[in-house]
């Protein structure tokens, strides 16, 4: 296997690590720009920002759910790189209806602003939807057997050292609209440029008839995935951490405002280090495995990862809010006693998430043959994508009740307990 690095000098591998790099960004630049704009600038209560970050995430997820099934059949039918090209090209205009919404809101215009918001985030989950099952599937036929998870964790660090950069991004430029809609567009357009040197990726297997309706699409996708039972076991503890991430995600930033009593700047710091953490744990798992494919670190990872937000948790519990009225800034954050232990205890969640991942996606694309990948990982898109949404529906309707964002984390660690299990199981099952 040659070094993982190497894989970026690859003509068959960067540019699509580059287009999903930038493709990443820019998702994460919008919808964060988009929450800390509401969570600061519109909204001025603690339930309605709950709500408000559980509705987007809801909408984001839906395309998934709905058309996860027709991406992964169009994916196994035609040229992939084909599908790439018009999915960054629709990006644009995507991206367009976004900007439009938050430069309203700042004009003073929140409900038409907030439904042109919205309306792109369904648009990005439309996006992300098809992109999806690609990016994954892709890699078997462009890559060498041995050199598939290297591949892999190279995609999951760059995703989120992505969205690291977004993040970060978002958090100085929300304020100015314009900034937003320009950055949005300009790296939109440049996503679109990588995506044309993407190599051919054409059919491998017999034709397919292409099933439209999503229901029934859905269900014959997951059920002829489902049965193999490596794969239940492998979709299954994926879709719970990615819901355990999608509830942390929708916590982060009001638990930040009225908790830490933080501004935005340190929301984008909380998101940044949880981004940082999961890409240094996809790199750190593929070292530690060598190439091999293998569940045997997934157990242990998701374990830690529930005590260090039980740590987090406790961390948050003792932090000292500001004066009423105030929000500390980034310096007066820092200075806090307890500020090192919320960032090791957040960074030390992702670490352990990013190496409990990565090998279960590994064994979507490799457990089946290649002319079936990308339907593999639609399936598993599906399932994720109803996990994640019941996940977001569930904090909706449990802060609607007045449960903390603090107390949610206890549900969190409850999720990382059922997760060691299903690795266990697959480990046993595989390994």
């Amino acid at each position: 296997m040659i070094n993982a690095l190497g894989l970026l000098k690859r003509r068959r591998f960067l540019p699509l690590f580059t287009t999903q790099f930038l493709g990443a960004f820019n998702d994460n630049l919008f919808k964060t720009a988009m929450v800390l704009f509401a969570t600061y600038e519109i909204f001025a209560d603690e339930t309605q920002e709950s709500f408000f970050n559980a509705l987007a995430a809801a909408l984001f997820i839906l395309p998934f759910f709905l058309l996860s099934a027709l991406a992964g059949q169009l994916a196994d039918s035609v040229d992939k790189a084909r599908i790439i090209r018009i999915v960054k090209t629709a990006e644009i205009g995507i991206m367009a209806i976004g900007a439009a919404g938050l430069m309203l809101a700042r004009a003073g215009a929140p409900t038409l602003a907030v439904a042109m918001m919205l309306t792109a985030v369904v648009g990005l989950g439309v996006h992300s939807t098809f992109f999806g099952p690609i990016k994954y599937a892709i890699l078997p036929q462009h890559l060498k057997e041995d050199d598939v998870l290297g591949g892999t964790g190279l995609v999951e660090a760059g995703t989120y050292l992505s969205i690291l950069l977004g993040t970060i991004v978002a958090g100085f430029v929300y304020h100015s609209t314009t900034l937003v809609a320009a950055l949005t567009f300009l790296v939109a357009v440049a996503g679109w440029m990588t995506a044309r040197a993407v190599p051919p990726a054409p059919r491998l297997g017999p034709k397919l008839t292409l099933d439209w309706n999503p229901v029934r699409a859905s269900w014959r996708l997951v059920s002829g995935t489902m049965h193999i039972p490596r794969l239940f076991l492998a979709i299954c503890a994926i879709s719970f951490f990615w819901t355990i991430g999608s509830v942390l995600i929708i916590i982060f930033p009001p638990l930040v405002k009225n908790v830490l009593t933080a501004d935005a700047s340190v929301a984008s710091l909380v998101l940044a280090v949880f981004s940082i953490g999961v890409a240094i744990g996809s790199v750190v798992i593929n070292l530690l495995l060598r190439g091999q494919i293998s569940a045997r670190f997934s157990p242990a990872s998701v374990l830690a990862m529930g005590v260090a937000v039980l740590g987090f948790r406790f961390a948050v519990e003792g932090w000292e809010p500001a004066r009423a009225g105030m929000l500390y800034d980034m310096a007066g954050f820092l200075g806090q006693p307890h500020a090192i232990v919320v960032l090791a205890a957040l960074l030390g969640v992702a670490i352990f998430g990013g190496m409990f991942v990565v090998p279960l996606y590994a064994f979507l694309t490799t457990t089946v043959t290649k002319d079936q990948t990308a339907r593999t990982v639609a399936a598993n898109n599906v399932v994720n994508a109803g996990a994640m949404t019941i996940g977001s529906v569930a904090v909706a309707g449990i802060t609607a009740l007045g449960v903390t964002p603090s107390q949610l984390l206890l549900l969190v660690v409850a999720m990382c307990g059922v997760s060691a299990l299903i690795a266990q199981r697959l480990h046993r099952a595989c390994d």
